[in-house]
């Protein structure tokens, strides 16, 4: 069964690195907005799809289904709060964000957005959220090559550190070669395959279990399992995980990348749906999955070993080539956009002094790719690294407390200004950190603490802080206006 389900596995890897090599061969010298942020030519289903797939990294096959599994219907809360939130940056933060980028002086990174909003001079902005991104993103990036090792180790026995190393060098092939666009199509096809594998799994499963085919029966699972409201910090906890969107660089990063607002409103469409049908067959995973097998001694794999358990090991090989595709497409999406941020807000500015040629910086960005996922895989196979779930988290926590509050500030406040920036994103992810390290017994998400403090800080900065220029303000009403076709 192993041989049949590693040839779809190989025959899937080659098929990504494929399409790297592709816009590789294809790709004209479009400089850093055409390698990190793809032209501005993405369309409404590519982006839709990209955007949701580098989301939805291999915790929704793997982590998510494992807490239901295991704790019941309580965990819902954090597919609830992530629809919330999805749903939310789509139809909010998505269009001004896609206009004020442009009329930011063309951004093409976060980072870069963020200064040139107040048409600061100084680096410090760009330098500050480099670095958090670097750090935030090799810890996030661990946590999809680890769901790699623990795939090809469970399905086939290769050592999971093997299967980590041959992971990264695909991802980091076809992220080195084919840029922006080489990972938005990749994801494109690797949104499509996850939704699939999510929609059949649990529907074939719920079958079996309808003829007599369940290890358990409802009434024999734990007291609580079915028990939604659980403890108000496990819902506030969960919900939690929605403000985390509005700060996810390696998502809205896909905002800025549409060609149109007409595209834009057709991908928010196709991008709430999509997720909101992953999100839902995800927890049904976790349900059917505890009443088909019983008790398994790895909830991380309750997945994998229902899909193994029913299908053929053509299909099976298949459905589990899905996990390879949420770890790959998120994995891919990171490492770009800590490439881009390093190279466009610390290469370029800092360290060449806006002397680097298009050349230069693709290249610098690809050495970053090369170093981050050497770091990443170091930690991946790391035994006290945490589990995929939990480096997830400590990833999207620092990111949604840091940026959230002052990218949704500057696209909706007039008064906004750069100290409060730097004050807030630099408060987010301190309290965030802080609040992990030392308060994580409290139960209660750090992600809320620090993006509430975030907030404070930067309104409370602003407001005693200078005035933004008349310049600032012109771009500000310039945007809101509506009157410019961006």
């Amino acid at each position: 069964m192993f041989n049949a389900e590693l040839i779809v596995f190989v025959v899937y890897l080659v098929f990504m690195l494929g399409i790297g090599v592709y816009f590789f061969l294809r790709s004209k010298e479009g400089g850093e907005k055409g390698y990190f942020l793809g032209g501005r030519e993405m369309g409404p289903w590519v982006s839709a799809l990209s955007a949701g797939a580098s989301d939805m990294s291999a915790w929704v096959l793997m982590g998510l289904p494992a807490s239901i599994y295991a704790a019941g219907l309580g965990q819902t809360w954090i597919a609830i709060g992530l629809a919330i939130g999805y749903t939310v940056s789509w139809l909010v933060e998505a269009p001004r964000l896609r206009k004020y980028s442009i009329a930011a002086k063309d951004s093409i990174t976060i980072p870069q957005y963020l200064t040139n909003r107040f048409l600061s001079s100084s680096k410090a902005l760009q330098v500050i959220c480099a670095v958090i991104f670097l750090v935030a993103y090799t810890i996030y990036a661990a946590s999809s090559i680890k769901a790699c090792g623990t795939l090809f180790n469970t399905v086939i026995g290769i050592d999971a550190t093997v299967a980590m190393y041959i992971a990264a060098i695909i991802i980091v092939s076809y992220t080195f070669l084919g840029g922006f666009s080489a990972v938005c199509w990749t994801d494109f096809f690797q949104g499509l395959l996850m939704l699939g594998a999510l929609l059949i799994a649990p529907i074939f499963a719920l079958a079996i279990i309808n003829n007599q085919g369940a290890a358990v029966s409802m009434g024999q699972l734990p007291e609580n399992y079915w028990n939604l409201f659980t403890n108000w910090k496990d819902i506030a906890s969960g919900l939690g995980w929605g403000l985390g969107y509005f700060g996810m660089p390696h998502i809205i990063i896909r905002f800025m990348s549409l060609r149109s607002d007409k595209d834009l409103k057709k991908s928010a469409k196709i991008g709430i749906i999509w997720t909101l049908l992953i999100l839902t067959f995800s927890v049904a995973s976790g349900i059917v999955g505890h009443l088909l097998l019983g008790e398994i001694e790895d909830s991380s794999v309750v997945f994998i070993t229902m899909v193994r358990k029913i299908f053929p090991a053509l299909i099976s090989g298949l459905l589990l080539s899905a996990i390879l595709a949420a770890a790959m497409s998120t994995a891919d999406s990171q490492l770009l956009a800590s490439a881009s941020a390093f190279a466009s807000d610390v290469y370029k500015p800092v360290i060449r002094k806006d002397k680097a040629t298009d050349k230069e910086m693709l290249w610098a960005g690809r050495y970053v790719v090369l170093a981050i996922s050497l770091i990443a895989v170091m930690i991946a196979s790391n035994p006290n690294s945490g589990t995929i779930m939990g480096l997830v988290e400590n990833a999207w926590g620092v990111f949604g407390a840091a940026f959230g509050p002052a990218i949704m500030l500057s696209l909706f406040w007039r008064r906004f200004n750069f100290a409060g920036a730097v004050a807030g994103i630099l408060t987010g992810a301190a309290v965030d950190i802080l609040w992990l390290v030392f308060l994580k017994n409290f139960g209660l998400y750090e992600i809320i603490p620090g993006f509430l403090a975030s907030l404070i800080v930067a309104v409370v900065v602003t407001l005693a802080a200078k005035a933004p220029d008349a310049e600032v303000t012109a771009i500000f009403d310039q945007v809101v206006s509506g009157k410019e076709d961006f």
